[in-house]
């Protein structure tokens, strides 16, 4: 039995889907906070984005460096999280770094594209996400490296002129007599999940390529030069990273909303980031629209993943494919993406088959306290895509294209 989905791929295609992976854990957020903003307003969504951010992002940057190999307290350790965390997604989210030594350094941004899918909004969204949010959220993210770590602007939005650039600019100083800031509430569900403690294999130091991030800072991180292991575990890691933050944006909403309309807004959420990386996973891979393609992107999607950790199973059947979720996965126990899925409730699913071929429809096969299958099969009609994957599409990341960026160039102290 394969330890991980990711196994069956090639290096050169694990290389080529690494850096969509993170641009989809991106986007999960033009996903869920359309609907928040519908149901708690602008500084209803600021609040929640804040702390789902807060609450994930020192999980899985500790567990980035701990299975890559450049833990550490320095500026140096947390700019290589920044490379590796799905709020930094390469090129969509250009981060430059500089470093002056290990307690100095800056980085700024030459391309944001969470920034040009928000100006358009206006200066009041921009601000909320430019100074509200990424505030306290840079810090967190900081913190996990070195409680005493400050990430301060040196400039950022709204851009006068316009058209500035970079886009914005932050210095990261580690200062002893800075004060870490209180632990969120809430810390302690995250920290205490089990995507949070979940055990994944090792990375063979034996293959071809590099199978650490050991050693210099990288002006960007080239996925082909890591090895198959390495890459495999990576993506684990980065799907991780997607269900975290979904545990984080649910554990926000339960505290602003009822149960019920908490789970409903999740739901929304998954539905369209389902959908969107669905498509863009497709075309990374170069795959067709029958069911052996959409059976490929489903063992791969990021709600499924890390294997370890949802339990869920694809298989090809005759003029379709089926997709069996159990009901004692630790993704389940935690209350993940997986555990949103019901009989009644396969939006998310339908909206995956659809990205694949728009004539695929899910229907429930069987429902049983120890798991539910859903068959995917094509209809005589096309369906329309969703309301919710429509939404996610807003944003700029859904045809955003990556580019080869040739040789990176290490950084050293200025």
């Amino acid at each position: 039995m394969s330890r991980s989905n990711f196994e069956q791929l090639s290096r050169a295609q694990l290389a080529a889907l690494l850096p969509e992976l993170l641009l989809c854990g991106h986007l999960i957020d033009r996903s869920g906070m359309a609907h928040t903003i519908a149901a708690l307003g602008r500084t209803g969504m600021t609040a929640v984005a804040i702390e789902e951010w807060q609450l994930a992002s020192p999980v899985y940057t500790r567990r980035m460096q701990r299975a890559f190999g450049f833990t550490g307290d320095d500026v140096v350790t947390i700019f290589k999280g920044l490379q590796l965390d799905i709020g930094a997604p390469p090129q969509f989210m250009d981060f430059r770094f500089r470093v002056d030594d290990r307690e100095h350094g800056e980085f700024w941004l030459d391309h944001c594209g969470a920034l040009l899918d928000v100006e358009p909004m206006g200066d009041d969204f921009v601000v909320a996400m430019c100074h509200d949010i990424e505030d306290p959220t840079f810090d967190a993210t900081a913190l996990a490296t070195n409680p005493h770590a400050r990430v301060r602007p040196i400039h950022r939005p709204p851009r006068r002129p316009a058209d500035r650039k970079p886009m914005c600019a932050w210095t990261v100083t580690i200062d002893a007599a800075h004060v870490p800031p209180p632990v969120p509430p809430n810390a302690d569900q995250i920290a205490g999940s089990a995507a949070a403690s979940l055990a994944l294999a090792d990375i063979d130091s034996g293959d071809e390529g590099r199978s650490d991030y050991a050693g210099p800072l990288l002006s960007d991180l080239r996925f082909a030069d890591f090895s198959k292991s390495a890459l495999v575990r990576m993506a684990d890691e980065v799907c991780l990273q997607h269900h975290l933050l979904t545990l984080g944006f649910l554990i926000a909403l339960r505290s602003r909303l009822e149960p019920t309309a908490a789970i409903e807004l999740c739901r929304k959420q998954f539905t369209g980031i389902a959908g969107l990386t669905a498509e863009r996973l497709r075309k990374a891979l170069n795959l067709g629209d029958d069911p052996a393609a959409l059976a490929t992107v489903l063992r791969l999607h990021p709600a499924w993943n890390p294997l370890s950790y949802t339990g869920v199973r694809v298989s090809e059947v005759e003029d379709g494919v089926q997709l069996t979720i159990p009901r004692d996965s630790g993704a389940e126990s935690d209350g993940a993406w997986p555990a949103l899925i019901g009989a009644d409730h396969l939006a998310p699913i339908a909206a995956m088959a659809r990205a694949v071929n728009p004539r695929f429809a899910a229907r429930t096969v069987d429902s049983t306290d120890r798991a539910l299958t859903i068959e995917m099969t094509r209809a005589d009609r096309t369906f329309r895509e969703s309301t919710e994957v429509a939404l996610t599409r807003f944003s700029t990341g859904a045809v955003f294209a990556f580019t080869d960026r040739g040789i990176p160039l290490p950084l050293t102290v200025v």
